[in-house]
């Protein structure tokens, strides 16, 4: 594990418990996390995207915000679902925000999860095939057709009379970030996307669940999904070498408020269940203890040791101060025993 960052869902009610009770509470705060994370010497801010929910939803407004507070941590999503997204238009939003952060974009994308409207991809404009009824099919091909076009090569035929000069030869789109194309990320369920993603020169990012292949325990399946990509994986044709995150919920337990809200939560064993009708998935445990036994219970967690990069879910409506202090517990009293080093 070389690096850790935070992952937010982003969640807001108006409620009076909640410390994100409107949509401009939690982008706000989310550029104030970014902001402290930093400062704390924590790699990564990553954000979730869902549609139709008191949620975040368009990141590169966020994203961009967060890269020009910003100076060393790394921005990311996990993920943006593809088949809601114009990949041009894509483009040329996801490269403006890189470029206001000076190449600090680590952007995750793929199919998504089950979201809160039926098909909801169909709202924006994106109808779906009958062979195609998850819409899976469709975000492949955008997701092939967005890394295409983040290459930079030129393939719009100008106009012989522009209203401004154009450079010679076809056009491209602008901006197009040159090093974009090599910190995508793909959100992998499955081996075989796993597979899939390494194939298209992806880096890969795995969450707290994936399809169950196997009845082994999540940790060890996702273990093996990693292993899979890095053996799928050809540094010679895509000139880099890729990376790998994996997100956990993991709670240090320092303080009496930590004790207060996560002790006896519940959630200390996998879970199985399905996020369809054929779909069969396993849900990663939480680690809640403190900091001592936290360290060898994650010190036994395989895909811990496999992945270089470690997101941990950050309860974001308990607020900045108690998500940074969950963030410095990890960073200053369990992390250096797992092989991390502050940056």
């Amino acid at each position: 594990m070389n690096k850790i960052g935070f992952l937010s869902f982003g969640h807001w009610t108006p409620h009076p418990q909640s410390q994100t009770r409107s949509a401009s509470d939690v982008l706000h705060q989310s550029i104030d996390l970014a902001q402290a994370a930093e400062d704390l010497g924590i790699d990564g801010a990553y954000f979730r995207v869902h549609h139709f929910a008191r949620q975040l939803s368009s990141p590169f407004p966020l994203l961009a915000a967060a890269g020009a507070r910003t100076s060393r941590i790394e921005l990311g999503t996990g993920v943006i679902d593809m088949r809601y997204e114009n990949p041009m238009y894509m483009v040329e939003d996801s490269s403006a925000a890189d470029l206001i952060s000076d190449g600090r974009l680590q952007l995750g994308i793929s199919r998504g999860s089950p979201e809160q409207v039926i098909d909801g991809w169909k709202y924006f404009g994106y109808g779906s095939e009958e062979d195609d009824p998850s819409g899976a099919e469709a975000a492949r091909r955008k997701t092939e057709l967005y890394l295409q076009l983040l290459e930079g090569e030129g393939f719009a035929e100008p106009n012989p009379r522009p209203m401004f000069p154009n450079p010679p030869g076809m056009l491209r789109l602008e901006p197009t970030s040159e090093g974009l194309r090599q910190r995508i990320w793909w959100g992998a369920g499955s081996d075989a996307t796993a597979v899939w993603a390494a194939q298209n020169g992806m880096n890969l990012m795995s969450s707290t669940l994936k399809n169950d292949e196997s009845g082994e325990p999540f940790h060890v399946q996702q273990a093996k999904q990693l292993r899979a990509f890095k053996d799928a994986w050809d540094s010679e044709r895509w000139g880099f070498e890729p990376r790998t995150s994996i997100s956990r919920s993991i709670i240090p337990i320092t303080t009496d408020a930590d004790r207060r809200y996560f002790v006896g939560g519940g959630d200390a064993e996998d879970q199985i269940g399905n996020i369809d009708e054929t779909t069969r998935a396993i849900f990663g445990r939480s680690y809640v203890d403190e900091p001592d036994a936290l360290v060898e219970q994650l010190r036994n967690d395989e895909a811990i040791a496999e992945a270089d990069t470690l997101l941990i879910t950050v309860p974001n409506q308990l607020g900045v101060a108690y998500c940074v202090h969950i963030l410095e517990s990890f960073a200053k009293h369990v992390a250096p025993s797992l092989g991390w080093k502050p940056n």
